[in-house]
């Protein structure tokens, strides 16, 4: 069974999903710009130390609560 986790959607072409397939985490990063990457994670650490290094605290002056949203949507999968 897999159990899919939205991280954030601001429209349907910008969107960060995390999918819980048994042990493995899958990361689905799709943006207009980039298109669709996917990650693919072994354990829950390994993801978040992923997160913490794509998303900065510095990238999103002016905008903390939106990182502190998506960092809480990373610790809630």
């Amino acid at each position: 069974m897999i159990k899919k986790v939205q991280i954030y959607k601001t429209d349907k072409y910008n969107m960060l999903t995390v999918e819980v397939q048994g042990k493995t985490l899958v990361v689905r990063e799709i943006s207009d710009q980039w298109g669709e990457e996917c990650h693919t994670f072994i354990s829950r650490p390994e993801m978040m130390n992923w997160a913490e290094k794509r998303f900065r605290p510095e990238d999103f002056a002016g905008r903390e609560a939106e990182f502190e949203a998506i960092m809480a949507g990373f610790r809630s999968v």
